[in-house]
């Protein structure tokens, strides 16, 4: 029987403040690896379109200082995915930079391996051509209209980029856009553990202490033995119970019993949680199920247009009841206001009226509450140039704020806007135009690899 094997979740995602005492606790555990998640598609396209990072500046330095110090302490190699939110190359090289920083800062050395995830637009119309690309979920069929109009396309990588990674002897690895379980499985399956079980924990943990009760940023272990595995929170006031541990499996997906990866599905049937101890669960039973072909999914995102918005909050309760009404009659105004100068499929114009039914909009299944004091109205115009955005958002503002409405008891506007200018620019709006999956014969040929060495040199 060999040793148990330690994987170190060092918080969901660097950049946003790692507890320190929690990760000072799975450190002192000894990891045998470490893993640091560092984005998602949950931001939007924003970031995958524009090229800018969701976390930056000096939480992220010291998010990084931390976990490169915790590697060098440990001996641990360090996996790090989904460098600056969405992965693409100009966020891959701004997180090596601040890496290579605090290296130098703090006299640290690693022999520091960087995996690119950006896809060029030919490999991908060349799949296109022949037939081979699918969408993800409901998204539409890939055209090469949207190769033409994306700003970047990123491909997610699963473990087998680490693992080659770690096979060239980095003891550091960078990635661009990866599986969120790629980092913290690719050193237990090559080790010959199991990868069913491997890539559940990876799974579990790549999001912390989520699975824990209640739930947090803090650190979690995966410890890895033959046919089982653990689960464990390093933060003494979490709990990991099986309830909480299974329920994770309902996070981000669609079917809580097939977890789809790059190469195969995860599958949790016959998945058994059982109470370790007081604080960990112990799993067995899920099983990897290699698929037909091997495909990974392309992420991209072009440019929709610019934002302007306005807010206000009503307190009047005869306008409270008439909001949505007075809403319909300033989109009228805009529309005649414009006809013949501003095309209507230049610009899209929404009142989101908080309080009432601005998160589920249509499909709100429940009316305004009676007695409701006070709603927020967010104006939301996103045009084809920010001129056009502006112009439309202030018109729009200007006679939702004075329109007449059924008992208006003043001649003067019932909202209140609490920034001066009211018109406001949000800069530029992107939207994902590339979700689909794409084979490819060899799981590394998309992602190439570049190795550094860095870091030694302490003020």
């Amino acid at each position: 029987m060999r040793q148990p094997m330690k994987i170190l979740s060092a918080t969901g995602q660097l950049g946003y403040g790692i507890p320190e005492e929690a990760l000072r606790r799975g450190v002192a555990a000894g990891p045998d690896v470490i893993g640091a998640d560092m984005g998602s598609i949950d931001p939007g396209p924003y970031c995958l379109g524009s090229g800018e990072m969701v976390v930056g500046g000096e939480a992220l330095r010291r998010d990084i200082r931390l976990v490169l110090e915790a590697a060098k302490e440990t001996g641990a190699p360090l996996l790090m995915g989904s460098a600056g939110t969405a992965g693409r190359s100009e966020q891959l090289d701004a997180v090596a930079e601040v890496i290579e920083s605090v290296a130098r800062e703090r006299g640290l050395r690693f022999r520091m391996a960087l995996i690119r995830a950006d896809i060029p637009r030919r490999t991908v119309r060349a799949a296109l051509r022949a037939g081979a690309i699918l969408p993800s979920g409901p998204a539409p069929p890939l055209t090469e209209a949207d190769l033409d109009q994306a700003t970047a396309i990123v491909a997610q990588m699963g473990v087998e980029p680490f693992q080659r990674a770690i096979g060239m002897g980095a003891d550091l690895v960078v990635a661009g856009r990866a599986c969120d379980t790629s980092m913290f499985a690719a050193v237990p399956i090559m080790r010959g553990y199991d990868r069913g079980l491997a890539m559940h924990m990876a799974k579990l943990i790549e999001c912390a202490s989520a699975c824990a009760d209640p739930g947090g940023r803090d650190a979690s272990m995966g410890v890895m033995g033959d046919g089982w595995f653990t689960v464990e929170s390093m933060a003494p006031r979490l709990r990991c119970t099986p309830v909480s541990v299974a329920a994770h499996a309902l996070y981000e997906t669609s079917n809580p019993f097939r977890l789809e990866e790059p190469g195969g599905i995860i599958d949790l049937t016959d998945s058994r949680y059982e109470q370790a101890d007081e604080r960990r669960v112990r799993v067995t039973g899920s099983v990897w199920r290699p698929t037909g072909r091997y495909y990974v999914k392309l992420e991209g995102a072009r440019l929709a247009g610019h934002r302007c918005i306005a807010m206000g909050g009503i307190r009047d309760p005869r306008m409270i009841a008439a909001a949505e009404h007075v809403a319909e009659e300033a989109r009228a105004v805009v529309t005649r206001t414009f006809a013949g100068a501003i095309d209507p499929a230049d610009y899209t114009l929404q009142f989101r009226i908080y309080g009432k039914d601005a998160v589920l909009g249509a499909a709100e299944p429940e009316p305004i509450l009676a007695g409701v004091r006070e709603i927020f109205v967010l104006i939301d115009v996103v045009g084809r140039t920010e001129a056009i955005a502006k112009t439309v958002c202030g018109v729009a503002k200007q006679y939702y704020l004075h329109l007449r409405y059924p008992g208006i008891l003043c001649t003067s506007g019932n909202v209140a806007h609490p920034f001066s200018p009211d018109v406001l620019p949000a800069g530029k709006v992107y939207e994902f135009n590339v979700h689909h999956l794409m084979p490819v014969d060899d799981p590394c040929a998309p992602f190439p690899i570049e190795m550094r060495e860095i870091g030694g040199t302490a003020r």
